[in-house]
């Protein structure tokens, strides 16, 4: 198993703190840096953009994908390695996590919660193995992380919901964590 792409779940949004688009720009960047191929949303808006950008600019693979109602009040980024309009949401989503090893979800709204637990949830029923890592920036994620406890705490799921969701403080140790992934599966597999 080899890290060749990351989808990275974001925000259409900068968001309120300027945190936010540094990690993106970081995110992007660490991502080239890495030879991992940037797999996202499509758009040139918020920190997708950003993130976007900066993988471009750093040398990177983008691979992007948006759905037809959204080009327009995404933007959508036609500059890209690759660059894919679909029919509908749930195509778009498919397609991403179809072509990613790997997925970091970033600060973000209704979407990336969406992507995330939709992820979160097949990687609980067996679906995938697939690392997911929450990009906790300037502690965005904390009032989710909480509420991941309480779900198990409440008996709604198994302790071990915690251990599918991996949590980085920066994009760097996001990076750390899936290399430290990619060091534990090729030892097993010896």
């Amino acid at each position: 198993m080899s890290i060749k792409s990351v989808c990275v779940y974001c925000g259409s949004r900068a968001g309120a703190m300027p945190a936010y688009a540094e990690a993106a720009r970081e995110m992007g960047e660490t991502l080239a840096k890495n030879g991992w191929r940037t797999v996202y949303g499509a758009g040139d808006v918020g920190l997708m953009g950003i993130l976007a950008r900066s993988a471009q600019a750093a040398g990177g693979d983008t691979f992007g994908v948006i759905p037809a109602h959204l080009v327009a009040w995404e933007v959508g980024k036609t500059d890209l390695t690759r660059y894919v309009v679909t029919e509908t949401m749930h195509e778009r989503k498919k397609v991403m996590f179809m072509n990613a090893d790997a997925v970091i979800v970033m600060p973000g709204g209704a979407g990336s919660l969406d992507e995330l637990f939709e992820v979160l949830t097949w990687r609980q029923l067996g679906l995938h193995e697939k690392p997911v890592i929450v990009l906790n920036t300037a502690g965005y994620w904390d009032p989710m992380l909480a509420l991941i406890e309480h779900v198990i705490a409440e008996g709604f799921a198994d302790a071990d919901l915690r251990d599918y969701l991996w949590v980085a403080v920066t994009p760097a140790d996001a990076a750390r964590l899936l290399s430290a992934d990619l060091s534990r599966r090729s030892a097993d597999t010896q």
